[in-house]
């Protein structure tokens, strides 16, 4: 007998669902393939007792996808989405070298980072996400379906977005879809605070997409290539070809703009100003309140990425000739020094450690103490540690959940249909029942409850956010 194979869709009015689930029943094997329109997607098999049983089980995910808002279709109908992935050329260094304490060589190029207290996240063009200790080695491992764009963090949660057009949730064992963005956006940058999503593009266009996915509004800037966007409580700030642009956070009204010597490569932000990295080997800051220029810090060849020390004490840059930098506050070069491993395409400083995420797949560590800086300059080098990724079981992203019937440890919600929508809602005591819960979108099923590790409430008020693993009550 013949494989019987089972293809859908699911393409929603609103744009924001472009994906496929394909079931194939070959005698007692199911084979699950899912994933965006027109990629390879990923594969799950499993094998039952007899035939009957397996057709049942095919039967039972193909009436839940249907229920979800799939549809049957033909292969091949539909186009991928538009993605550009950012092209960028590096010239090696020359000079002395900054002092770096150990550096992971994660295997392709990178521009996603985050660092914080306990840990250094890498994320590569490959898919690949490390999660690291402070000592370079690797703690967790994670395979996303497409390249890493950028690693934010918002709160507690750590959200990876990726050339997929996703947006993926990594604060559980497993990879989470936390945000799906319209398959007609090719997506240059995007950030996220309180659980508000901005989505920056290669049009210039901006979006503001809530915490359930939904577009609240979207704007087009004077120019193109949006690949800077930061957000706060005040609003998006948006950097493209023709400088910076303030839009306000609730209506996107535009507050101020500002326009930059070439075009805006990347963004970075403290409390009060916004830094953008130029093509003209400019930094530029700009008062958050006003839009007022402040300082400018002069490079010698275009910036890829920028960052600061506290309250903006010190600004770091990395150009496409391989060099990092640091200005005092007010745009006095204090040091130029080589990376030694390419290009840096992402920063963050913490604790006097500068980390870097560059063209050659590497992330960085560089001590940037006054005393490390100085021996450096006098050609004294530390001895650098060098780490490589080793081929490991990686988390992919999850779809189907462990079941469970003790709701004792965790917060019990459940999914229902709201004018056409399912929304997720807190069960458990001590909870508003009119609050939404933000929750991944692709293992919401109408009448089903979720054991949550922990129900957050998000800092401004209105809704709340699910925190850690999820499992499926029954």
């Amino acid at each position: 007998m013949s494989a019987q194979i089972t293809y859908l869709e699911l393409s929603e009015a609103s744009g924001s669902s472009h994906k496929f689930y394909e079931v194939t029943v070959d005698g007692a094997e199911v084979r699950i393939r899912f994933g965006r329109i027109s990629e390879s997607g990923q594969i799950q098999t499993k094998t039952y007792a007899t035939p009957e049983k397996a057709k049942a089980e095919a039967d039972k995910k193909i009436k839940e996808k249907l229920k979800k808002g799939y549809e049957y279709a033909v292969m091949g109908g539909r186009q991928k989405r538009p993605s550009t992935r950012r092209q960028v050329t590096s010239t090696p260094s020359t000079g002395l070298r900054a002092p770096i304490l150990w550096r992971f060589d994660s295997g392709s190029p990178a521009f996603g980072i985050f660092i914080d207290g306990e840990h250094c996240w890498l994320g590569n063009q490959q898919g690949q996400v490390f999660k690291l200790d402070h000592q370079g080695q690797v703690l967790n491992q994670y395979q996303l379906p497409e390249g890493v764009k950028c690693i934010v963090a918002d709160d507690v949660w750590i959200y990876v977005g990726c050339d997929d057009g996703n947006v993926y949730d990594l604060t559980g064992k497993l990879p989470r879809l936390a945000y799906e963005i319209d398959e007609h956006v090719d997506i240059f940058w995007l950030d996220i605070h309180d659980g508000i999503l901005g989505v920056s593009d290669a049009n210039g266009g901006l979006a503001k997409i809530d915490p359930e996915g939904e577009v609240q509004w979207t704007r087009l800037s004077s120019g193109k290539l949006g690949w800077m966007v930061r957000c706060d409580t005040q609003g998006f700030y948006q950097g493209h070809t023709r400088g910076v642009t303030l839009y306000e956070r609730e209506q996107g009204r535009q507050l101020w703009h500002q326009a930059t010597e070439g075009s805006v490569l990347f963004g970075w932000q403290e409390a009060d100003t916004v830094y953008a990295g130029t093509s003209s080997k400019k930094i530029y800051s700009f008062s958050k309140a006003s839009g007022e220029p402040q300082s400018i810090y002069t490079c010698d060849a275009s910036v890829y990425s920028c960052a600061t020390a506290a309250r903006g004490q010190y600004v770091f840059a990395g150009d496409s000739s391989s060099s990092i930098y640091c200005f005092d506050q007010k745009g006095k070069r204090l040091w130029k020094l080589g990376t030694g491993c390419g290009s840096a395409l992402s920063m963050q400083f913490w604790g006097e450690r500068l980390y870097i995420v560059t063209t050659d797949g590497v992330l960085s560590c560089i001590d940037a103490s006054t005393k490390a800086i100085e021996a450096a300059q006098a050609g004294q080098l530390p001895k650098v540690v060098s780490i490589q990724a080793q081929e490991a079981p990686a988390a992919t992203v999850a779809t189907t959940l462990e079941t469970v019937s003790d709701s004792s440890a965790g917060v019990i919600v459940e999914c229902f249909r709201q004018e056409g929508k399912l929304r997720v809602r807190v069960v458990s005591v001590g909870y508003n029942p009119e609050w939404m819960v933000q929750f991944p979108r692709d293992i919401r099923h109408e009448g089903s409850r979720y054991l949550v590790q922990e129900i957050r409430e998000a800092s401004q008020g209105g809704f709340y956010r699910a925190y850690g693993d999820i499992k499926k009550l029954v």
